[in-house]
């Protein structure tokens, strides 16, 4: 008589295998929808690039950079601004010191609001005011040196009322450069162009 109950099927492996279930040949199940690590942590990866921070973005933050930084101005010889220069291109430089002193100052110090164009429109066109106009940026010359040792934290020495007596003989020039590299001094020979950093 015949066995009514089949026998249950074999793992090739020798065990048994009941129907209805799945055949593992010596590999776990692996489920779809779920991520394979491969001996890793997963890592989620963002698409795109970090937006600049002029983009509504931020930007990372730079650790040990001053908070202020201004532009190193150029040291110049006092003697050759005062007398020298302007003998040999007959008082052309006068307009050329005059102007470039008034752009280094503004980007020396940014927060100041400084104006070169202004400043060498004063001596083009100061007689249209009676030489009013040149003598007001002339003092002022010597208020923007102050701020600018102040600035570089140094102690302000420069004086507007001083530049204005010695220029009445002859030798503003010469002291406001001399005030002027005492800035250029202070950082211990940065090159003309480089950042320095500014004092609060």
């Amino acid at each position: 008589m015949s066995n009514p109950y089949p026998q249950p099927q074999q793992y090739p492996g020798g065990g048994p295998q009941h129907q209805g279930q799945p055949q593992y040949q010596g590999q776990q199940p692996q489920y779809q929808g779920q991520p394979q690590y491969q001996g890793q942590q997963p890592q989620q990866q963002y698409q795109g690039q970090m937006v600049p921070a002029q983009q509504g973005g931020v930007a990372p933050a730079q650790h040990g950079q001053p908070a202020l930084m201004g532009i190193q101005m150029k040291r110049r010889n006092p003697v050759g601004v005062w007398l020298g220069l302007p003998l040999i291109t007959l008082g052309i430089y006068n307009l050329v010191w005059y102007y470039s002193v008034h752009a280094e100052l503004a980007n020396f110090d940014r927060r100041r609001q400084i104006s070169a164009g202004m400043a060498i429109c004063s001596l083009l066109f100061g007689s249209i005011t009676l030489g009013i106009w040149p003598l007001i940026t002339w003092i002022s010359l010597g208020g923007h040196i102050r701020e600018a040792q102040r600035a570089a934290g140094l102690q302000p020495t420069c004086s507007g009322g001083m530049g204005f007596l010695l220029g009445i003989f002859g030798f503003g020039t010469l002291y406001y450069q001399i005030q002027l590299n005492k800035v250029v001094d202070r950082y211990n020979g940065a090159p003309t162009g480089a950042q320095v950093p500014l004092a609060a």
